[in-house]
């Protein structure tokens, strides 16, 4: 027996001789703590038995007698389990040596006992066996597949019940986490509770009643429950079986919250159950359940329980042992036990870490499963001659920064080597991406092949098809005008059939258009570069469907929304990344102010002055018409107020998703032309509108708005070398100190907006529809970076030894990549 137990043996031995008086050692039982706690830790004792020693010691003073011989049973009990002294104690037993395990339990009741000096050690035994391994094996029916039905308690209403909250299976129930969990653990003696308290306290039932109200309509059951400290009711709704449960039981644990009625504490409706060796409800950290119809939280308590206590010890671990030895987190199955039901908050704690790290490993590995997959396969080599790219760079009407001719190296490397390209180009607003995806489209057109390019809107695609048409036709060794096309849905049907032969005719080398691209009869002769705009607005299968009209064509996405690291290594893990983090020279920073709604007036005068000097001012407004639902102004209202009242001598257009894409095209090539001063519009100009000449970005009701939404619509303005501003108007007062708002005042950097952003509305704006395997995070956060570097490091370690996991030792893990990633592809997540 180690000292640290023996000694833990001696204390709880003399207390129980003294009749749990706490008076043991001098000060009380808490008085070892510091030195036990040393004495366990050169033991090597488990930090969770550790901590539940600690825990309960702690409070011991606080108990009633009865409540202490409760704690020091049950801790005796569980040490002996977790440091395998049970083992010893039986093998005394059989040897005739008194077992230590008896004294808390049975010291002050049944036998004298010896003074604590003189109680014998076990003698030691030999083995003759080969030592019990770790975790046994299974037995032979054990069954994880098995259906919830073969669960005792589990008839056909309540696996119906189950089957609404998704859990068909014992593996499901097993994997079912707690939403949250209630600390009962604290024992109070009932003299001792204050209003508020939040606790459990063992007592006898003195009486128990039950009574009617509001016309018996609901039935009032009453105990008064007391310990040697005093005396406390508690009460139960509409629960008249309880009566007759209680007036059998004795003695009762309650937990829950302690709340005052007439000046007299009371408990209403807590957890209870009869005085036992194991409590489930009470006296413990409790977890509770997301529930459905038909289920109560005790119901599903219980059978978690036993399906938990079955099952658990033996599932198997898909984690390697090089990465577990190396993450230093307890295996699968103890973190299972104790996510339902902790011994400790420290148990707690750690199992919650190594469950997110199962979800976090397991995401890498689906990730890096698909960049593999990609890059296995076989890419066209595109290497332009030196000359031939300088000229084409020499025909650029700007000079590349320096960000962008390291993207652009980038691109090539990846064009050259024989792989199919898997590349992200994000950059913020302005940051010269397009004319990038434009040079990568030449080297691939320089060969004879084709491009395609696609984008989230008719108004987007449309300025891509100008302002590519302006930089890549007009020059040696430039395209000719007829060799770019535009396919949009608003393309009459009779240019979409020319379109389509033509692509299919290898005529077209490059086009550009939205999911038009994606119908079936469109068809490439040899597409070898596709180009997806904005690609958190397209779909997994959308994605796919491009690639696939080519054959292992290279792909580059783009995106003018910064993407936090964490998502970077995640969501997006799967692509490799190139950040343009550097403007075009003559930019200056958007100056941005938020006002109060009563101030609009200054805006207003703002927008006059700017567009006196010539420049134009966006008014952008979160509705198109006016809602009953929703508080806000909307965009057809405003248009006609101001244009009759507040701008009545300038030129207004109106801008929405409900006008056909001809009248938005009319609108947008008036507004670009200058005959248009101020556009009224929706959001429908948040991403890809170039107007050099807009100064003024007023946005009302921006509390309603994003911080990435609000800084796309920010990048409207100050495309040009001009001073720009930026000013936010929230629906009320109230909204003026938004953290967002504030956010966008204090910075214009997007990848410190897009962490703030992250930070506070989570990662959905960044998903997009790119949910495959992201929905299955349970426990993980995938905003931990800490985490998710660690995981990725491991998942990368171990790809590299084995990317298709067909070694013998790695069968637990694709089993268990496989299952997590849900919705299988074949190489497409990006």
């Amino acid at each position: 027996m180690k000292p640290s137990i023996r000694k833990l043996r001696k204390f709880f031995r003399l207390e129980a001789e003294r009749g749990y008086d706490n008076k043991a050692v001098m000060g009380g039982l808490a008085n070892i703590l510091s030195s036990w706690e040393m004495d366990a830790r050169e033991d090597q004792l488990p930090e969770q038995t550790i901590q539940a020693v600690i825990s309960r010691l702690r409070d011991y003073h606080r108990l009633s007698e009865e409540s202490r011989e409760v704690a020091l049973k049950g801790i005796w009990q569980r040490v002996t389990r977790e440091t395998g002294t049970e083992t010893e104690d039986q093998q005394a037993a059989e040897s005739g040596t008194p077992s230590p395990q008896e004294s808390p339990p049975q010291a002050a009741v049944e036998e004298p006992k010896a003074p604590a000096a003189e109680i014998a050690e076990p003698p030691p035994v030999e083995k003759t066996q080969e030592p019990t391994p770790e975790k046994p094996p299974p037995p032979p029916d054990l069954d994880f597949d098995t259906p919830v039905t073969a669960i005792k308690g589990v008839g056909e209403k309540k696996k119906k019940a189950l089957e609404r909250m998704g859990v068909h299976t014992v593996n499901d129930l097993l994997f079912t986490y707690p939403r949250r969990h209630d600390d009962y653990s604290k024992l109070k003696p009932i003299g001792s509770l204050w209003y508020g308290d939040d606790v459990t306290i063992i007592g006898s039932v003195e009486s128990v009643n039950i009574r009617s109200v509001r016309n018996g309509k609901m039935k009032i059951v009453e105990a008064l429950v007391t310990d040697k400290s005093g005396a406390i009711r508690a009460t139960w709704f509409n629960q008249p079986w309880m009566e007759g449960q209680l007036k059998k039981a004795k003695q009762i644990v309650l937990s829950g919250l302690v709340e005052q009625y007439l000046g007299k504490l009371v408990m209403n409706s807590p957890e209870w159950e009869p005085l036992s060796e194991k409590q489930l409800h009470t006296n413990r950290i409790v977890p509770v359940y997301p529930l459905t119809k038909d289920i109560t939280q005790k119901w599903l308590r219980k059978i978690i329980h036993d399906t938990v206590e079955k099952y658990a010890p033996h599932l198997p671990d898909p984690l390697p042992d090089q990465v577990q030895n190396e993450i230093d987190l307890p295996s699968l199955s103890t973190a299972v036990q104790e996510i339902h039901f902790p011994d400790s908050e420290h148990a707690l704690h750690q199992a919650r870490q190594r469950l997110a790290f199962d979800e976090l490993f397991l995401l890498q590995m689906g990730v890096l499963k698909q960049k593999w997959q990609w890059e296995s396969r076989q890419g066209t080599v595109f290497d332009p001659p030196d000359e031939w790219l300088q000229n084409q760079l020499n025909h650029l009407p700007f000079q590349l920064t320096g960000a962008q001719k390291k993207a652009l190296g980038q691109i090539q490397e990846d064009l050259q080597s024989g792989k199919p390209m898997n590349r992200l180009l994000q950059g913020d607003v302005g940051s010269g991406k397009t004319v990038l995806a434009a040079l990568a489209a030449m080297i691939v057109i320089r060969e004879g092949a084709q491009s395609a390019l696609i984008a989230p809107t008719s108004i987007l695609a449309e300025q891509h098809y100008q302002s590519l048409s302006t930089l890549l036709t007009g020059y040696e060794d430039s395209l000719q005008a007829n060799q770019i096309s535009l396919l949009i849905g608003a393309t009459p049907e009779n240019e979409k059939e020319a379109i389509r032969e033509r692509l299919a005719k290898g005529e077209i080398k490059l086009i550009i258009g939205t999911h038009a691209l994606l119908q079936d009869p469109v068809i490439f002769q040899d597409l070898k570069l596709a180009i997806i705009d904005e690609q958190h607005r397209f779909g997994v299968e959308q994605r796919g469907t491009l690639r696939q009209k080519g054959e292992n064509p290279h792909l580059l996405v783009m995106t003018a929304t910064p993407i936090p690291r964490s998502l970077a290594l995640t969501i997006y893990g799967d692509l490799e990344l190139t950040v343009i983090d550097e403007l075009p020279p003559g930019r200056q920073p958007v100056e941005t102010h938020v006002l109060y709604p009563s101030e609009v007036e200054r805006a207003y005068s703002l927008i006059r002055g700017q567009v006196d000097l010539g420049n134009q001012a966006f008014l952008i407004y979160p509705l198109i018409e006016e809602s009953d639902k929703i508080e806000g102004k909307a965009a057809v209202e405003e248009f006609t107020r101001l244009q009759e009242n507040v701008f009545s001598n300038y030129k207004l257009g109106l801008l929405h998703g409900q006008l056909t894409a001809a009248e938005k095209d009319q609108v947008m090539t008036r507004f670009r032309n200058k005959e248009i001063q101020i556009l009224i519009s929706t959001t429908v100009v948040e991403v890809g509108m170039d107007i050099p000449n807009a100064t003024v970005m007023l946005v009302q009701g921006a509390h309603r708005f994003g911080l990435a939404q609000l800084h796309q619509l920010r990048g409207r303005v100050g495309r040009g070398e001009k001073k720009s501003y930026c000013i936010l108007i929230p629906g009320s007062a109230e909204e003026v100190e938004n953290q967002r708002l504030q956010a966008m005042v204090e910075t214009n950097d997007g990848f410190i907006l897009a962490e703030k952003d992250l930070t506070i509305r989570g990662p959905g704006q960044f998903l997009g529809t790119r949910q495959s395997g992201y929905t299955e995070l349970k426990l993980a956060s995938i905003t931990d970076l800490k985490m998710i570097e660690q995981a990725r490091k491991h998942a990368s370690t171990l790809f590299r030894q084995d990317p298709e996991l067909s070694q013998e030792s790695h069968q637990a893990l694709a089993n268990a990549v496989k299952q997590f990633w849900t919705r299988q592809s074949t190489g497409d997540i990006s």
